[in-house]
């Protein structure tokens, strides 16, 4: 109980002021159209795929996979820029505007191999934005446990009327066509001209520092913060098979619409984002950290044996638990963990081995498995969930015997 109130009051001892509205609303517009961006395009593109260009599970896994290399490759130089050189505001109209580009390219063209180029050029510009939204509300907001889920929650509005345009605004049968794509451009231009009226968030690093991103991964030395990134690695290959595999998956249990179906993972996420700041008070970090990671192994059971649609709803629902308590709230605790000059580069980490590292051999693992365990066009569905649902719940068990979850930053 002892750790429980020190992480909820380590950053709060002193009363923080509140956060000034002309700020919220700014980070709340860029929360929205970050995710808007991403959930315009991501869950519908696997159907796209594979009933417009015929691709096969594995080169759909590829694609995805690409997000995720991308994100290897550009994390680096993101969190070096961010820390050291241009302010993140400029740098989100740069990337959004490129990845502008490289998506309305993907629409024009119908070849693996060039989508598989463009993929990876898109993945090398949006993926670092992730990472610079929270560097540009953390270094803005005076209590980052407080003010931080409910900007953040924003984001999860985004996501779901971005789902709701491509099912009830675009054309009918628009999830399997290229038409999410282009939605996905055009709002990535809106939020590149947006970016321009961010709050103004210099580079945190001095000259003279040690590389920030170097700084960073010496943080993994700390015991707890070591453990907790190589946990988050892990489960994040779980992950995708989710995002891989929903929209198919409920198309097969007969649901209509089913990119909206999803969307009620993004409504229980909202509710959740809200109660984060007081599920960290009450329970503290590692076992909000814990309930996440548990809520993971949960659904994909339910998905591994439920026939009921009700049941794949309840499995479908469980999205804001498994988000919220487990990645949103990794960003507050590496937030609370790293240093102020290294922020950037710390959360530039935790992206990299999560929607990174650990997605990109989740979509490669997760495609082979689905091409492996489809037959004739039919998928068995219990076997590609079970995978998963087994990783999810070894994470767990790991992540309770080994964390002790005291402040890492109190204790350096």
């Amino acid at each position: 109980m002892t750790d429980t109130i020190n992480y909820a009051n380590s950053r709060a001892l002193v009363t923080k002021p509140p956060l000034a509205m002309s700020v919220r609303w700014r980070l709340s517009v860029m929360m929205f159209l970050e995710f808007a961006v991403w959930g315009a395009w991501f869950m519908p593109f696997s159907a796209y795929c594979k009933d417009q260009l015929g691709f096969d599970g594995q080169q759909i896994g590829n694609l995805y996979g690409m997000m995720a290399l991308g994100t290897m490759a550009s994390m680096f130089i993101a969190g070096q820029l961010a820390d050291r050189v241009m302010s993140s505001e400029y740098l989100m109209a740069i990337f959004h505007f490129a990845g502008a580009g490289f998506m309305y390219a993907m629409t024009r063209t119908h070849d693996y191999n060039t989508i598989w180029y463009l993929m990876l050029g898109y993945a090398l510009v949006y993926n670092p934005t992730l990472a610079m939204a929270n560097t540009l509300a953390f270094a803005n907001i005076p209590d980052a446990t407080r003010d931080f889920p409910t900007l953040r929650v924003l984001g999860t509005i985004g996501w779901i009327a971005a789902n709701f345009a491509v099912d009830h605004l675009l054309p009918v049968g628009s999830a399997s066509t290229s038409r999410p794509l282009l939605l996905c451009a055009g709002l990535s231009v809106a939020l590149g001209l947006f970016s321009f009226v961010l709050p103004h968030t210099p580079p945190s690093g001095k000259r003279g520092d040690a590389i920030p991103f170097i700084s960073a991964i010496k943080l993994l030395r700390q015991p707890d913060f070591g453990i907790f990134f190589a946990i988050s690695f892990v489960i994040t290959i779980a992950l995708s098979f989710y995002y891989m595999n929903g929209v198919p998956f409920l198309k097969d249990a007969g649901f209509d619409n089913p990119t909206t179906k999803l969307t009620i993972g993004q409504w229980s996420e909202l509710f959740f984002m809200l109660m984060l700041p007081l599920a960290l008070g009450r329970f503290g970090i590692k076992w909000v950290l814990g309930i996440g990671m548990g809520a993971w192994a949960v659904r994909y059971g339910i998905f591994s044996f439920a026939h009921a649609k009700w049941l794949i709803l309840l499995g479908v629902a469980l999205h804001g638990v498994c988000f919220d308590f487990f990645l949103a709230a990794g960003f507050i605790y590496t937030d609370n963990t790293a240093p102020a000059n290294i922020r950037s580069s710390a959360q530039s980490l935790f992206t990299f081995l999560t929607y990174g590292f650990g997605m990109y051999l989740g979509f490669e693992i997760g495609g082979f498995v689905l091409k492996r365990y489809t037959v004739n066009d039919v998928a068995n569905w219990h076997i590609i969930w079970g995978i998963p649902a087994i990783g999810a719940m070894v994470c767990l068990l790991f992540f309770l015997l080994l964390w002790r979850g005291n402040n890492a930053k109190r204790e350096a």
